[in-house]
Order: structure tokens, then sequence, then C-alpha cells
């Protein structure tokens, strides 16, 4: 059974930090490209934040670029988030995503809420 289980949302200042982790079992974890997306009330889709392939190359959505790093340890079938100078528009449900050729498999989401 796939489980991507993630952990670390929570209520920040603007300016502050959060680091988002996403364990994965179930699946080749060093096979698969690991993302984190982001959902907005209102918003039809989820939007790409970051995504790190199973080779180590990283890409980010533009607006996270400079405050977001993603980044994955094998070992303990983990990706991670770390975001720095949080903002407003940040805030959302976070979701984890494991992508493999025809697969693709999401966590439950954690929420990030950016409010002084």
């Amino acid at each position: 059974q796939v489980q991507l289980v993630e952990s670390g949302g929570g209520l920040v200042q603007p300016g502050g930090s959060l680091r988002l982790s996403c364990v994965a079992s179930g699946i080749g974890f060093r096979l698969y490209a690991m993302g984190w997306y982001r959902h907005t009330p209102g918003k039809q889709q989820r939007d790409l934040v970051a995504v790190i392939t199973s080779s180590g190359s990283t890409n980010y959505a533009d607006s996270v670029k400079g405050r977001f790093t993603i980044s994955r340890d094998n070992a303990k079938n983990t990706v991670y988030l770390q975001m720095v100078n949080l903002e407003p528009d940040d805030t959302a449900v976070y979701y984890c995503n494991a992508d493999w050729l025809s697969r693709s498999y999401w966590g439950q989401g954690t929420q990030v809420t950016v409010s002084s």
C-alpha cells in the first residue's frame, strides 16, 4: 500500500520559516520524481511549488524561487520543502506528490497559514 504522509505545516508570521516533510512508503522511492504542490481556496487546481527528480535536479515556481528549497533523502524515503521568508500568499494546503512513468501518488496535505 502506497502512503505519502506530510508533516510540518502550521501557522507562521510573515517572514517566518517552516520545513515540510513527506515520508513515502510502498514505492521505490529513489525512482520517483518528488514534488510539492499547493492548493488555495477558490482555485480549481493544485499549483506546482517545487520538484526534485530521481537524479536530484530541481525546479521551482517563479513565485518561490530564492525562498523555498526542495531536497530528498533516499535513505529515509523522505522529501523536504524548506520555506523561508514566507508571505501571506503562500497560505495553502501543501501536497506531496510521487511520480514515475504512469504512476502518480498524492499525500493528504498539510495546511500552511501565513498570517500576523
